[in-house]
């Protein structure tokens, strides 16, 4: 393969694969203009982000399936088709109940994307450039989730939620001709005729479904508190034992899980999930921490993450060349280590900080996280043979996207609970006896006299509360900040399970 149809072809799968991950995290900053152009509450609008996770979280898992039985090529020239065509639905969408259905068909037609541009940038470039090759698809994968609330925050603001939509037509319409003129399926991948296994294909279809509203409706709903949740979780968890069980013995399964036997796919899997926990948790947290303790607007919070994700792209790059000339597993450590510590920072955070210190930490976290992301995914991939691996980026994109589901669904929980935890913690010490407090009560009465001219004790013990409540939400998200490094820390001993295959160094032609 000459070197011009490589960047062609690596072109043509991160154009897509850029877009159907923006799409996950770019309606976030709109819903609020979106329920009030379809008049709807905020729960109920809430369901145009996860139908389209649920069904991205459907097909991801059927993907490796789906393109042996269509042809790949086929298969992906129809999923980019589709997304194109239902992004503009979506956008022309004049009811809540349109919009629903229409992300629907959106998440059908974007869950193909990560694992097939995976899968055929991993085949394009030979084993000695799957550095390289890794650091185009991270672009996707790792700057999407930042971009897109800040890209969908301005568009909104700028425009209208119905044009964070319309942007993906023109892209998808070049991603469709760049694929019928430069992808073509390799000998291994011809199309198949395979029964169709109904059973194995209901219940992952059930089972992934239902565990992606149990994460993303879960805390709203004060989890299993709530019949609905608990019953979706008990189908889930039912489901997806049986798809195990079920699957294994099948000689041709739907999702080769026996792959998992590989040492160090396997071990490449848990750290990959630890680390879009806490990548996708700290998308959550930091925003939230600057507008709730800060006082910034939708704008400046989105602005905290996007140096980080500048950070990122510089990286990836960097990280690419290095693993070609020292071993891969050095740099992944190292990568650990950094999005540790930047964590760490994070979790020393108090309510005086400045952006430039918020930004700085989010700036190491990103140059980490492209140390990790590219050395990981070489080295995951680098035992798979190459007709195997589109099975296995299916696996790799389904394991990545229910961490990131995790990871938002653990740290929403963490925040609310020991919010709860520390405002019945402090308000144990607000004793009306204790002279401390008197003195702050007489403070507190002070400064209402110099602000407002009126001074009263219930004035007074109102400051007071409010300092109380915001003492509690920084110690929460202290918290859940440790918890995120103490997680990181645990994975860093599982790097020395990832094998560095003796031909990550040669060159090899691709046929």
């Amino acid at each position: 393969m000459n070197k011009a149809s490589k960047w062609i072809i690596a072109l043509a799968v991160v154009l897509p694969t850029l877009l159907e991950v923006i799409d996950t995290s770019v309606i976030n900053v709109s819903l609020d203009h979106i329920r009030g152009a379809l008049s709807a509450g905020i729960d109920e609008a809430t369901w145009a982000i996860t139908a389209y996770l649920v069904s991205n979280a459907i097909i991801i898992p059927l993907t490796g399936w789906l393109s042996r039985v269509f042809g790949r090529k086929r298969y992906l020239l129809f999923s980019v088709t589709l997304f194109t065509v239902s992004s503009f639905l979506c956008g022309s969408a004049t009811t809540l109940s349109a919009l629903i259905f229409f992300r629907i068909i959106q998440g059908i037609g974007g869950g193909a994307l990560q694992p097939i541009s995976q899968a055929i940038l991993l085949e394009a470039f030979p084993p000695a450039e799957y550095g390289m090759a890794m650091a185009l698809f991270g672009v996707g994968v790792m700057f999407g989730p930042i971009v897109g609330p800040v890209l969908g925050g301005w568009i909104t603001d700028n425009w209208s939620w119905n044009w964070i939509f319309y942007i993906n037509i023109p892209i998808g319409i070049i991603s469709v001709l760049m694929i019928m003129l430069f992808i073509q399926d390799p000998p291994y991948l011809k199309r198949i005729k395979e029964k169709i296994d109904y059973m194995g294909l209901s219940l992952i279809v059930i089972g992934i479904g239902c565990l992606q509203v149990v994460l993303d409706k879960g805390q709203r709903d004060d989890w299993f508190s709530s019949q609905f949740i608990m019953s979706l979780a008990i189908v889930s968890v039912v489901c997806l034992i049986a798809f195990v069980f079920w699957e294994l013995r099948r000689c041709e399964p739907i999702l080769n899980l026996r792959q998992l036997k590989d040492v160090s796919f396997a071990s490449a899997n848990v750290i990959q999930c630890v680390t879009f926990l806490v990548l996708f948790g700290s998308i959550l947290l930091l925003p939230l921490f600057v507008q709730q303790l800060l006082g910034y607007n939708a704008f400046l919070s989105g602005m905290v993450l996007a140096p980080g994700g500048i950070a990122t792209l510089i990286s990836m790059p960097i990280s690419g060349k290095l693993i070609q000339k020292v071993n891969p597993k050095a740099v992944l450590a190292f990568g650990l280590l950094v999005t540790t510590y930047s964590i760490f920072t994070m979790s020393r955070f108090n309510v005086y900080i400045d952006f430039n210190t918020v930004a700085f930490s989010r700036i190491i976290m990103g140059f980490g996280m492209g140390m990790v992301f590219v050395p990981l995914t070489s080295l995951a991939f680098s035992t798979i043979k190459k007709e195997e691996m589109g099975n296995a980026t299916s696996i790799f994109s389904l394991l990545r996207n229910i961490a990131g589901s995790f990871g938002i669904a653990i740290m929403t929980t963490l925040l609310a609970r020991r919010a709860q935890f520390h405002q019945f913690r402090l308000s144990e010490q607000l004793n009306p006896f204790d002279q401390r407090y008197q003195l702050g009560v007489n403070k507190a009465m002070a400064v209402l006299w110099y602000k407002t001219g009126t001074e009263s004790v219930s004035g007074a013990n109102g400051v007071i509360y409010q300092q109380l409540i915001k003492q509690s939400n920084l110690f929460s998200f202290t918290d859940a900040f440790y918890f995120s490094t103490l997680l990181m820390l645990c994975i860093i001993p599982v790097v020395f399970l990832l094998k560095r295959p003796k031909n990550l160094d040669k060159p090899m032609a691709i046929n």
